[in-house]
């Protein structure tokens, strides 16, 4: 379930209800039947709508089964017991709209900059014109540049260093996490899917986890998750201008040089170390101690302690011989032009 320091729940919704914004179809009755949150398919349980695309969701769909399931004709009977199927002809862009009716996220809405329902401990330093939501916590210590803007909700450690203009909602931060300038923490990830009228986004409910001694450079974006959340993990140092996407996980002690980016719910190992404008694909894993050259393009998956370079990335020996053989084959073909 969406993280209730951030998100406010507006259900129950009664299925009939969901059926009628959604545009789904039932084949049962749905009279007293009710959902009062979103999930995703492996952590249903009573009260919940889930969605399936595919049978590989199915198996998920035991392990906690939901009351109803956004779910392809195809597939409607081969739901669980007890879970009402609601045929969609795209059960994504249903549970979309089932989970923006149902959880909204919380804003600060008072006169006063500073929410009275903020808890600062002693010690706490705030800049001019900083913002603080309600339900906000910042620890001893702390010290936030002018600017910045504290969401609902959030929670930040103690003895922290947060500069100017920066935008922090949805997230959790340790203890001595430093976030330069600019940057901008737990904002929603890109996700959208096809509506009734053309695309409509999908709702982020996740949140965004920096673990203790975090470094967040100058005009970093970190995504909040989708369903789960966005982790950076302790003592990682992230330089300027990173991008990382909704549901990521970067391990302890990792490096991301400038520019860098990593898509959606890529998992990187502990002492990972990335080269400037480094990519790195979606659902890929980086395993431990793995090293990415600057400006490699990472297509599949890296095992533990290599290094790799290039686009499409390879390990750095294999990629540094095509190239010096493209370069001799590229002076040959020159000097027979010539000739």
């Amino acid at each position: 379930m969406p993280d209730p320091r951030f998100f406010e729940s507006t259900g129950p919704l009664s299925l009939e209800a969901i059926c009628q914004l959604t545009g789904a179809r039932a084949a049962e009755s749905l009279a007293d039947l009710a959902v009062d949150r979103v999930a995703i398919a492996s952590r249903g349980g009573t009260g919940a709508v889930v969605f399936v695309t595919g049978r590989g969701f199915l198996e998920d769909l035991r392990r906690q089964p939901p009351s109803a399931c956004f779910v392809p004709e195809v597939l409607a009977a081969d739901l669980p017991a007890g879970c009402v199927p609601l045929v969609h002809r795209n059960p994504h862009g249903a549970f979309a709209l089932a989970a923006e009716a149902l959880h909204a996220p919380r804003r600060h809405l008072g006169v006063d900059p500073i929410s009275p329902e903020a808890r600062l401990e002693a010690g706490v330093s705030l800049g001019p014109g900083v913002v603080v939501g309600p339900g906000a916590a910042i620890g001893a210590g702390t010290v936030i540049g002018p600017n910045t803007v504290i969401g609902p909700g959030v929670a930040i450690g103690r003895n922290c260093r947060i500069g100017a203009n920066v935008s922090i909602s949805f997230t959790l931060v340790g203890d001595r996490v430093k976030i330069l300038a600019g940057a901008v923490i737990g904002e929603a990830g890109f996700g959208a899917t096809a509506g009734a009228t053309g695309l409509i986004d999908i709702p982020q409910l996740g949140r965004v986890v920096l673990q203790d001694g975090v470094t967040i450079g100058a005009g970093c974006t970190i995504d909040r998750g989708a369903y789960e959340d966005t982790v950076i993990g302790e003592n990682s140092k992230l330089d300027n201008m990173v991008h990382i996407a909704h549901n990521v996980r970067i391990g302890r002690n990792c490096v991301l040089a400038a520019q860098t980016g990593i898509a959606g719910s890529a998992i990187i190992g502990d002492g990972c170390q990335f080269g400037g404008q480094a990519g790195i694909a979606d659902h890929l894993i980086i395993g431990d101690g793995a090293r990415i050259g600057a400006s490699g393009g990472v297509l599949k998956n890296v095992p533990a302690g290599e290094t790799w370079g290039g686009f499409p990335a390879k390990p750095v020996q294999r990629w540094l011989r095509e190239v010096a053989w493209l370069s001799r084959a590229a002076g040959v073909r020159s000097r027979g032009g010539e000739s």
